[in-house]
């Protein structure tokens, strides 16, 4: 047992501070990717999963004031200067706001749509609804990075 438990002090000693080190970039940069990713995928008719639940919450929350094409190329550039921002670094404080206000948005289908998010409501999501529902994660991540917020920019020093 004691050599099982110097292996994992010694594996500790060696991960955990590596973690630390590396832990808040790779987190921006995740977020980045995910944003910048999803954004690109908008500007080209079809090839976000996202698109037409997007769309019909946008529409809805806007009384279908705004047409489809600004609603979907709007959602794109938005969600590619969020990625932008976290990929490198820039006007954080801004992207951070962008990136809460549209992650308000992406709740709404939960309320407009409940029979296309939930199989069974409460408890049983559609993939839509994972979709949805998995923002709660890099909701919680912004707020980690945030509270590193600096000059503007997010600070990796602990």
């Amino acid at each position: 047992m004691k050599l099982f438990e110097r292996l994992h002090a010694g594996i500790d000693s060696a991960v955990i501070p590596w973690m630390g080190r590396n832990g808040l970039f790779l987190l921006r940069i995740s977020i980045g990717i995910i944003f910048f990713w999803f954004g690109i995928l908008k500007f080209f008719e079809g090839l976000s999963p996202a698109e037409d639940l997007a769309i019909r919450t946008i529409s809805a929350i806007t009384f279908n004031l705004v047409p489809e094409k600004v609603i979907i190329y709007g959602l794109a550039a938005w969600e590619v200067l969020i990625g932008i921002g976290f990929l490198f670094n820039i006007f954080m404080r801004e992207t951070l706001i962008l990136l809460f206000l549209q992650m308000l948005g992406t709740f709404f289908p939960l309320f407009l749509f409940p029979d296309e998010v939930f199989h069974v409501f409460p408890i049983s999501l559609t993939l839509e609804g994972q979709y949805i529902v998995k923002n709660l994660i890099i909701i919680s991540g912004a707020i980690v990075l945030g509270s590193k917020l600096k000059n503007g920019k997010i600070s990796s020093a602990l």
